[in-house]
């Protein structure tokens, strides 16, 4: 090969594309490290803590959160939104308006029967809310919560609304509510994670994992989970033969290699992991504290209806308040076995719901009554609900007996309590049937809008650049629920 032809080789291969990624200074690989050393979560120094106290954009009216899901959906209509004309109709024809040409319905067939609430409905407290006789527990707080019957979401299987709920899209990968509010505002725990997942009811929830994931956020904003039976995380423990002084010499080793690395490439995600080892090496002597429920004394249990030992969602419940004590910022509880089709026995509204019912009221209310007590309500946001509601009409599916409501997007129940709401209201009303909302219509963004507002944070301004744009929580939508503020 002569001289001529070694030169036109060496051009061509400058050409390539291979080579233009793989050795070009100003190339995409630069460019990717520059935008990554100046995002949002990149910190100057290697020993910089990314989990550190921000400031909020405008005063708090809550610190903390609670977030009860209950994954499935309660039947809105056999709790909260009482409908006399479903008791009236009960089992005659559906208003055509209800299944003909609506898409949204995921299993019923033909002309499905209404269904009234076999369950009765009374006036609890001064603000004179309706509630169902299957919470009675839930009834004597009436006065301190904000029940919302107008919200609807954009989809109407479970998976999909979860995440729409949870992390604003119902496409996997993007960051949970506890991610971004962790995100937004630090920690002010130094042994414990700022965000925590409880589960319960033998069941992750149908979108799985990713609904306390931090999607494209650094991972070191995602949920932990905790267990109340069992060793609390795993892997929390060393292995045999190790000691805790011996952890401390290897993790202080890594941390070395880790803030060299740093300082070469600048990636924000080696803070991440210099954050995570020092947060799971504190762990390992924190957590096992404040999840041991056992020290808590006889009239919590009692209030609880707790059992140490096991695994259950009274024990979530006191475990959320015993995390919120020692400083974690957002405890995320889903309680799985919710979706009561009446497909088969054991699946309906009649024998499932209040099983459901019986295992959360008391804990629910106690886990109020109990944050009220020791001052901590004023200022800890309490939220309960699912991810959709139910229809108002029975779904028959297949012909089964069993009596069971199908999904709904259109109309579903939550409430509120504590920092920044407004205590002893109910906020919006639907139609006779409990099948469209005639007033003050919220949407899960304004849900979530408004969580943010009350931990002091403007959803329009908490942002994190990806792939080209600013995303956010509410994504391009959402507004603050300013009837329900205080």
């Amino acid at each position: 090969m002569n001289q001529e032809q070694q030169l036109q080789e060496e051009y061509v291969k400058m050409l390539t594309r291979r080579h233009f990624l793989k050795d070009c200074t100003a190339g995409i690989g630069a460019a990717a490290f520059m935008g990554l050393a100046s995002s949002p979560t990149s910190l100057n120094a290697a020993d910089s803590n990314p989990l550190a106290p921000k400031k909020t954009h405008f005063a708090p009216t809550a610190k903390r959160v609670i977030y009860l899901h209950m994954c499935g959906s309660p039947s809105q209509l056999d709790l909260f939104d009482y409908k006399p004309l479903l008791q009236e109709k009960n089992m005659t024809d559906s208003p055509e308006f209800m299944y003909k040409g609506n898409k949204q319905l995921a299993f019923t067939k033909g002309v499905p029967k209404l269904l009234g609430s076999p369950y009765k409905f009374k006036k609890h407290g001064k603000s004179g809310a309706e509630i169902s006789e299957l919470l009675p527990h839930i009834a004597t707080q009436a006065d301190k919560i904000a029940i919302i019957k107008s919200l609807h979401t954009d989809q109407f299987n479970h998976a999909p609304a979860q995440l729409m709920l949870q992390t604003g899209s119902q496409v996997m990968g993007r960051p949970c509510m506890g991610s971004w509010l962790t995100y937004g505002l630090g920690s002010e725990a130094n042994d414990l994670p700022a965000f925590v997942a409880l589960v319960s009811g033998g069941k992750v929830p149908s979108a799985g994992k990713s609904i306390w994931g931090s999607g494209f956020l650094p991972s070191i904003y995602q949920g932990v989970q905790c267990r109340s039976k069992g060793d609390p995380v795993l892997y929390v423990k060393n292995p045999k033969g190790m000691t805790r002084k011996d952890r401390r010499r290897s993790i202080d080793a890594i941390q070395q290699l880790n803030k060299i690395q740093h300082e070469q490439v600048g990636d924000p995600e080696t803070l991440t992991r210099i954050a995570q080892y020092e947060m799971a090496f504190k762990m390992q002597m924190s957590v096992p504290k404040v999840m041991d429920i056992k020290k808590e004394p006889q009239h919590i249990h009692d209030l609880y209806g707790t059992q140490p030992g096991k695994t259950s969602f009274a024990n979530n419940c006191l475990l959320a308040r015993r995390l919120l004590e020692q400083g974690t910022r957002f405890v995320q509880l889903y309680d799985w076995g919710w979706d009561n089709h009446g497909s088969s026995p054991g699946d309906g509204i009649t024998d499932a719901l209040p099983k459901k019912t019986k295992q959360t009221d008391k804990p629910v209310a106690a886990l109020l009554q109990d944050l009220e007590q020791r001052g901590m309500l004023k200022d800890t946001l309490v939220i309960w609900g699912g991810e959709f509601g139910r229809t108002p009409f029975n779904e028959a599916r297949n012909g089964s007996k069993v009596l069971g409501r199908d999904h709904h997007p259109n109309a579903f129940t939550m409430w509120m309590a504590g920092g920044g709401i407004k205590p002893g209201i109910t906020y919006g009303k639907t139609d006779e049937y409990g099948y469209h909302i005639t007033e003050d219509k919220v949407h899960v963004h304004d849900l979530q809008a408004t969580i943010l507002h009350c931990l002091g944070l403007d959803h329009e301004k908490l942002t994190y650049a990806f792939q080209g744009r600013d995303y956010r929580l509410t994504d391009i939508a959402g507004h603050r629920i300013k009837g329900i503020l205080a």
